[in-house]
């Protein structure tokens, strides 16, 4: 039987037989994202280690915090001098995965030492902000030694970016689909895939060989998915969304404040430094100051106070609107954990299970990568509870809308129907 249809309407045939070209790229890529791994994994574990030196040394010596705002003045000083003071840190990295934005090395250099000064002085920061930098900045400086073209640029941007977040937090693969899911909302760089994923593994191989102090959390309680918990699931994530959108809107909104009126730099980053440290005194507790990691283990374990996460939310936003270093992600652990926690008791949940759901959740309203949050969710505490964490960043993902910590994320594709959207997060 003859059919009249054209070669372009026939099926393509695969061979058998992986082709030489397709090979070559495998083994290319293998050799690069080790490579990357190496050199990425080894400066984000060093940079792993001043942080948890610096908050260390700032839990017990608490006045250490009175120079902050002298810190702060040191952070403006460096940008200056270096001639990046205009720079947009973890916006730039992700512009640079969307156009042709060069991201130069001393943006690694920059980050690392801004981030520990504002953390050994009490500055609410995490540590992903400079691990994207970090590992974005090196792994562009790669893919220019190496003379790549713009595509693969972008590819290794996103390794270095895989293996920094992995060698920091020890969850290789959350750190390998980070990159990949957290430049544009609603599709998948999956060209990057096995770079990513071979960067990350052997950025957290190395890390645990040279003993990076890795976060060490856990829940201990098995509760069984049935109607009641899986409601008291629903009600958590919804709220978790709402807490999502008011930290974004938090941080974006301070941020603005400071410019209207305090657009000078030295004085802005003073102001927030003496606010930061009356606030200290006003509260009588270092709970809000440095990332705060001790305060989620408190609320994994069932320990939390009321309104937490409204004053790391402030704190927050103050110390970064200001001009201080570092991420937002683990104040987002913060922020979740204690929420969950504190309104566990309200919806007859367990407080341990709420703390772990409601970090995770709020990580995914902030950041829009579902993905992420949620193998983050099996790293951390296990896969006992992975029909708990499933729905929970489900809706968390949807019910945050199109807010993000990133104003340089692109929503390519709506999160409530199937529509093209491709528009900027608020």
């Amino acid at each position: 039987m003859q059919t009249n249809a054209s070669p372009e309407d026939r099926p393509e045939r695969t061979p058998f037989f992986i082709s030489a070209g397709n090979f070559f790229q495998f083994i290319r890529w293998m050799l690069i994202a080790t490579l990357t791994g190496i050199v990425v994994g080894s400066v984000s574990t060093l940079f792993n280690f001043a942080l948890k030196y610096a908050v260390d040394f700032r839990r017990s010596h608490l006045w250490v915090i009175l120079l902050l705002p002298i810190a702060g003045l040191l952070i403006v000083f460096l940008y200056k001098t270096f001639h990046y003071e205009n720079n947009t840190g973890t916006d730039a990295v992700i512009d640079s995965i969307h156009e042709e934005a060069h991201i130069p090395l001393r943006m690694s250099f920059l980050i690392f030492v801004s981030t520990v000064l504002t953390v050994l002085c009490g500055g609410s920061v995490g540590r992903e902000g400079a691990a994207m930098q970090i590992g974005g900045s090196i792994g562009e400086q790669l893919g220019e030694a190496l003379r790549f073209n713009e595509k693969d640029k972008k590819i290794i941007l996103m390794c270095g970016i895989s293996a920094a977040f992995s060698a920091l937090f020890g969850t290789p693969m959350a750190a390998a689909f980070l990159a990949m899911e957290i430049a544009s909302i609603g599709i998948m760089y999956y060209a990057a895939l096995v770079p990513c994923v071979w960067a990350s593994l052997t950025a957290f191989l190395l890390g645990n060989a040279l003993g990076s102090p890795f976060e060490d959390l856990s829940i201990h309680t098995v509760s069984k998915l049935n109607p009641s918990s899986l409601m008291q699931v629903v009600i958590l994530a919804a709220l978790c969304a709402l807490v999502s959108i008011l930290f974004c809107r938090a941080m974006h909104t301070v941020k603005k404040l400071y410019a209207r009126f305090l657009p000078n730099p030295w004085l802005r980053i003073t102001a927030g430094g003496l606010i930061l440290i009356l606030l200290t005194v006003l509260l009588r507790t270092d709970d809000y100051l440095g990332p705060g990691m001790h305060v989620v283990e408190e609320a994994l374990h069932g320990n939390a106070v009321p309104f937490a996460f409204l004053l790391k939310i402030l704190f927050t936003a103050i110390t970064i609107g200001a001009g201080y270093k570092g991420g937002e992600i683990v104040p987002s652990f913060f922020v979740g954990a204690t929420f969950g926690c504190v309104l566990a008791p309200l919806i007859g949940a367990d407080a341990s299970l709420c703390a772990a759901i409601g970090m995770t959740s709020v990580f995914c309203g902030v950041t829009n990568c579902p993905v992420t949050a949620l193998l983050i969710s099996f790293e951390l505490f296990g896969f006992d509870h992975a029909y708990y964490f499933l729905p929970a960043i489900a809706i968390s993902y949807m019910l945050s809308g199109y807010y993000s910590l990133y104003h340089s994320q692109t929503i390519v594709y709506s999160k409530y129907e199937n529509r093209y959207v491709n528009k900027k997060a608020e």
